[in-house]
């Protein structure tokens, strides 16, 4: 023989609708999160991608960035010079000098990817995000609007202080304290 179901509970008529005026009721009481915008600057974190910000010293128009930029947002123009040559008797060099260097941020995608494969550090994020304009081909930065985005690069994280010394710095410390040691005690430097 089968089991019958158990018997139904009697639904209170407007039990659903009480309910849901108390979620309301809660939700009302609550302190809001919202920020006026344009009278309080929010806080970011300090990983944001507002913009990318050009250190112009470090850019040796090596063309990386442009090349695998997914959306082809990025313009670099250059010109070959002749160095004079360091000391006398050595050769002339020949070095790229910078030109343009525009980023379009109306194609941009903000990826980061021209920021990941810059071998020389001359790209970095800036966590500016004030930057709308009224007209889509003024979304064109050119090198110096960038520069001027560099100064608000944020300075990078801290080491972890329980965290390892690199091995660079390691062997740089110990070579140092050899020489030091070689120098204080000239005998066992010879032997």
């Amino acid at each position: 023989m089968a089991a019958s179901p158990p018997p139904a509970r009697p639904r209170i008529p407007g039990s659903g609708l009480a309910k849901g005026l108390a979620v309301t009721l809660r939700t009302m009481m609550r302190k809001h999160g919202t920020e006026q915008y344009p009278d309080t600057l929010p806080e970011l974190p300090p990983r944001t991608r507002g913009v990318i910000g050009l250190f112009e010293e470090n850019c040796t128009v090596c063309m990386l960035c442009a090349r695998e930029c997914p959306d082809w947002c990025i313009y670099i123009d250059s010109h070959k010079e002749t160095v004079p040559p360091a000391a006398p008797g050595g050769r002339e060099r020949s070095r790229n000098v910078l030109d343009r260097f525009a980023i379009d941020f109306s194609l941009c995608m903000y990826c980061g990817i021209c920021i990941e494969v810059c071998p020389f550090d001359a790209l970095f994020w800036s966590p500016e995000f004030e930057y709308a304009e009224t007209d889509i081909h003024e979304l064109t930065h050119e090198r110096d609007k960038l520069r001027e985005w560099m100064w608000t690069v944020p300075a990078p994280p801290a080491l972890d202080p329980g965290a390892e010394e690199p091995k660079e710095i390691a062997a740089a410390r110990k070579s140092a304290e050899k020489l030091a040691a070689a120098r204080t005690d000239p005998e066992e430097g010879d032997a």
